[in-house]
């Protein structure tokens, strides 16, 4: 097996890995509730389920049958 021959220092280590960073969540506006949610997500307003500005699940439909 391959070992390195010289100890990767602290720095050098660090270094390597600053390109690995946490980014910011992007959030989009739907423009049929107004409600804010994560970009190509559906989400929950008033019992339906929403995505694009299309009502995709009506869950409050279900509970009157």
């Amino acid at each position: 097996m391959a070992h390195p021959k010289r100890k990767i220092s602290k720095t050098r280590r660090d270094k390597r890995r600053t390109h690995y960073k946490a980014s910011v969540p992007q959030i989009a506006v739907d423009p049929t509730t107004g409600e804010a949610h994560l970009y190509h997500r559906a989400h929950w307003h008033e019992g339906k389920l929403y995505y694009r500005g299309q009502i995709v699940i009506d869950a409050s439909a279900g509970a009157e049958a």
